[in-house]
């Protein structure tokens, strides 16, 4: 057992090799636990942080769909609006026409009749 120098701890096995300096069969599943238990917290933690970017990313796609939506809705309004203006600039083009031709023609046929 311990020397009875060293205090009495229920929480530290005791190993004869250990004692004596040598390595212990204990002491290398220990390590590997440790280790095991690092590269977990390790790749919690990695995936903590990979939840938080997925948590920007959702909202900076949100946004991003918004904004699309508010520049579907303009382009659309400013769609309408330009083909409005091109009809009415053809209406008065039209309009235009007809009353020159009517200047043409009405004293051409007052005039032979």
């Amino acid at each position: 057992m311990a020397s009875s120098t060293t205090p009495y701890d229920p929480y530290v096995r005791y190993d004869a090799s250990t004692a004596e300096g040598g390595p212990s069969k204990t002491a290398a599943i220990q390590n590997n636990v440790d280790d095991t238990v690092r590269i977990m917290r390790d790749n919690i933690n990695k995936v903590a942080e990979r939840g938080g970017r997925i948590t920007d990313l959702r909202d900076k796609t949100a946004n991003l769909v918004e904004s699309a939506q508010g520049f579907r809705r303009g382009a659309n309004r400013t769609r309408k609006a330009m083909w409005w203006k091109d009809m009415k600039m053809r209406l008065c083009l039209i309009g235009g026409v007809i009353i020159l031709l009517v200047i043409i023609i009405v004293p051409l046929v007052v005039h032979f009749s």
